[in-house]
């Protein structure tokens, strides 16, 4: 595939995770979704490992954004150490690449963890587990959380 059609497909991949995460939610689950249609080798039980991941893991906000996660998952699917291979060495290689994805998040949307896309969104944090809260967070993130979905699907699709 030549670098104009890599860029029509992370485009095609950016517009469906967009989709997916406003229609479905759960953004790990979206970015991993989408990779399996667009290019492949991510299985269905990876992104169901994925689920409790949303929201900085388990809705608590503390974690890494959920769609950081996804990426961090699609990029070890591909590059990262397999089970037979525990005593063979680190894998460098994948540690290098999900250090340029999380350094890239950082600097595009300003933090790393749910709590801090929150206040860079919304100017504040919620508790996503009291409904009044989420649905507040819901109304004032607008498309924002699904555009970094988006976004990171598609550095995937360009990276892998």
């Amino acid at each position: 595939m030549n670098i104009e059609e890599k860029h029509v497909l992370a485009e095609q991949a950016y517009q469906k995770a967009l989709r997916y995460e406003l229609d479905y939610g759960c953004c790990p689950q979206c970015v991993l979704a989408v990779v399996q249609e667009t290019v492949g080798f991510v299985d269905d039980n990876t992104i169901k490992a994925s689920h409790g991941l949303s929201g900085g893991g388990g809705l608590m906000g503390q974690g890494a954004c959920g769609a950081l996660s996804g990426g961090l998952m699609a990029l070890s699917a591909k590059f990262g150490r397999d089970r037979h291979k525990l005593d063979a060495g680190r894998g460098i290689n994948n540690f290098k690449k999900s250090k340029e994805l999380v350094e890239r998040f950082r600097n595009e949307f300003g933090g790393i963890t749910c709590e801090e896309l929150q206040k860079q969104f919304t100017g504040r944090t919620y508790d996503m587990w009291n409904a009044e809260e989420y649905k507040a967070f819901d109304n004032a993130r607008g498309t924002q959380c699904a555009h970094a979905t988006a976004t990171v699907t598609k550095w995937l699709v360009e990276i892998l």
